[in-house]
């Protein structure tokens, strides 16, 4: 059936993300990596239950490991932009755009060789513990390894295991490891020289092609070794020059410190929603540069795989000495259902042609303020805190109060110049994912105008006063002494001073006891609104000057399910 369709289905130039036939490409890219994949397990399968094929000849050159050495590499930029355009193929977290300044540092001129790890297991570096990570010792513990999983100790001396057959060791090629014997290695390494050793990240990965002056192989064979074209098999650490260094890709593929996250811009296929999503949790980091089974999409510059650092493929290491290492965005998604609703709420789309509800507030103010001064602004029950970057476009100060510190860590998080990433539930156990920046929105020049801040609006701390503005939205039917909070708010406004609320007025129990509400039942016999208890609250101090209004705003709560309401709005100036 698969056959039929590529052969008979129509077929338009060029092949982009959205063309059906991304599909097909998607389908052979996989393909490779099965391919690889297949070749890891084949290798790590019982000798006994595989047969050997011509067809896998292994490299047969050997000879004496040459001695490794750092080589300099000067400070730079890495540049990496990836569109949809892009003539490449490419799995989702390629795509989007990075950018980021590297330090100078010094990087083996060779990968670390079978020799060359020797040292570590000779020096016990498997049966003493202290030089491995808390992640790694564990996995120690666990397989009760000695030595690389590769290696075979026999009574004549060591072998290597490839893909069908084992081998008198070759001592020159590359040594095969996970991420903690690689990362032990190098802690190893770090305590024997005195020197800040470590594996390469992926922006010091990218800096290692750069200067080697590398580009994207499109021909069958290139100087490296890749993509079968030297045998199926490692080869020699010292053989592919690629400028100063040797292997910078090809041969086996590389650990780096950096666990996989997304760049900006990133976006799920919905071909393939979980090829990257599942290891957005810290635990899978990259591996760069391709070994030599990689195929296409696999060998390119722009590639980006990651594994769980337990994991064996045809991987190796280099190492490089910097004492410079910088985290990298977080790449957690929320998953808590409410916490994801509020984020897509103040951040996400619009649905049924009702305008963001945040912004809506904070357009509808601007009218009362053309003539007012626009030093500080609050935001109370700022929640996720869109409202609170809104009003940074007008006020030279903004600081979003909430009561819930979950909350106010996604306006944080923006704030500090990161991608709020959350998942929406579509159905049952199905969701989708999205990501939100203040770039996105246009909202990045606010961010250095607001600060946050957890508190109780009855009770709020005496630094918050002299406001020239306060937005209290979707507040007053939420606080447990609503009085309290009206009969106080005018201490913490400029005389002159605006206050804009707005309610949907779904007075529960559960969130104000009874005997707090404000409004919403009957007095004296006659029905007594949320309005009348407003009125009768602030009228003291303020006086209305807009409204009431009626907001609309809606609440995402699966794909075909959501919460339309409508808020109303009055806005009041102090007046004493």
């Amino acid at each position: 059936m698969v056959l039929d369709l590529i052969e008979n289905a129509p077929l338009q130039m060029p092949v982009e993300w959205n063309n059906p036939w991304w599909t097909i490409i998607m389908g052979v890219e996989h393909e490779r990596i099965h391919l690889e994949t297949s070749s890891v397990l084949i290798r790590q399968h019982k000798l006994e239950f595989v047969k050997s094929s011509p067809e896998w000849k292994p490299n047969r050159v050997t000879g004496t490991a040459p001695q490794n050495q750092l080589v300099a590499v000067a400070a730079g930029q890495v540049h990496v932009a990836k569109d949809k355009t892009n003539p490449f193929y490419g799995w989702d977290n390629e795509y989007g755009f990075h950018e980021a300044d590297v330090n100078a540092f010094d990087a083996a001129k060779f990968l670390v060789s079978n020799q060359e790890f020797l040292q570590f297991v000779d020096a016990g570096g498997y049966l003493n513990s202290h030089n491995w990570e808390e992640e790694g010792k564990g996995w120690l513990v666990f397989t009760k390894a000695q030595h690389p999983t590769f290696w075979v100790k026999k009574t004549n001396g060591w072998y290597l295991r490839l893909m069908t057959e084992e081998v008198v060791m070759p001592w020159d090629w590359p040594v095969e490891v996970n991420y903690h014997e690689a990362k032990a290695f190098c802690n190893w390494k770090k305590s024997e020289t005195g020197m800040p050793v470590r594996l390469p990240t992926e922006d010091e990965w990218y800096r290692l092609y750069d200067v080697a002056g590398l580009s994207d192989v499109t021909e069958q064979v290139s100087n490296a070794n890749l993509h079968l074209d030297h045998g199926a098999s490692s080869c020699p650490v010292n053989h592919f020059a690629q400028g100063e260094f040797f292997d910078v890709v090809g041969n086996v593929w590389q650990w780096t410190e950096t666990p996989v996250y997304p760049f900006d811009g990133f976006e799920v296929h919905s071909i393939y929603d979980d090829f990257t999503t599942p290891t957005f949790d810290e635990r899978h980091n990259l591996i760069k540069g391709g070994s030599w089974i990689s195929c296409g999409n696999e060998t390119l510059r722009s590639s980006r795989y990651a594994f769980r650092r337990h994991f064996f493929q045809h991987a190796g290491f280099r190492y490089v000495v910097s004492g410079d290492i910088k985290p990298v965005p977080s790449s957690h998604y929320e998953t808590d259902k409410l916490m994801s609703e509020y984020a897509e709420f103040h951040y996400g789309d619009e649905y049924f042609g009702v305008a963001n509800f945040s912004k809506a507030l904070v357009d509808l103010a601007m009218p009362t303020l053309i003539d007012k001064p626009k030093r500080k602004a609050l935001d109370l029950g700022c929640a996720s805190g869109r409202a609170t970057f809104e009003l940074a476009k007008y006020f030279d100060q903004v600081t979003g109060v909430d009561f819930s510190a979950r909350f106010i860590t996604q306006g944080v998080q923006l704030a500090d110049g990161e991608t709020l990433r959350y998942t929406l539930a579509d159905e049952g156990e199905l969701v989708s994912y999205k990501s939100r920046s203040l770039a996105d929105l246009g909202l990045a020049e606010t961010k250095d105008k607001v600060a946050f801040s957890q508190g109780d609006a009855c009770n709020l701390k005496s630094v918050f006063t002299g406001y020239d503005f306060i937005l209290a939205a979707n507040l007053i039917d939420r606080l447990y002494s609503p009085a309290k909070f009206l009969s106080a708010i005018h201490e913490r406004l400029n005389i002159g001073g605006i206050l804009m609320l707005a309610s949907p007025y779904t007075w529960l129990a559960e969130h104000t006891p009874r005997e707090e509400w404000i409004g919403a039942f009957k007095k004296d016999g006659e029905s007594f609104t949320t309005l009348d208890g407003l009125q009768a609250h602030l009228g003291k101090h303020f006086r209305l000057v807009k409204g009431p209004e009626e907001v609309p705003f809606v609440i995402r709560e699966t794909k075909r399910k959501f919460q339309h309401s409508l808020s109303e709005v009055t806005v009041w100036e102090r007046i004493r």
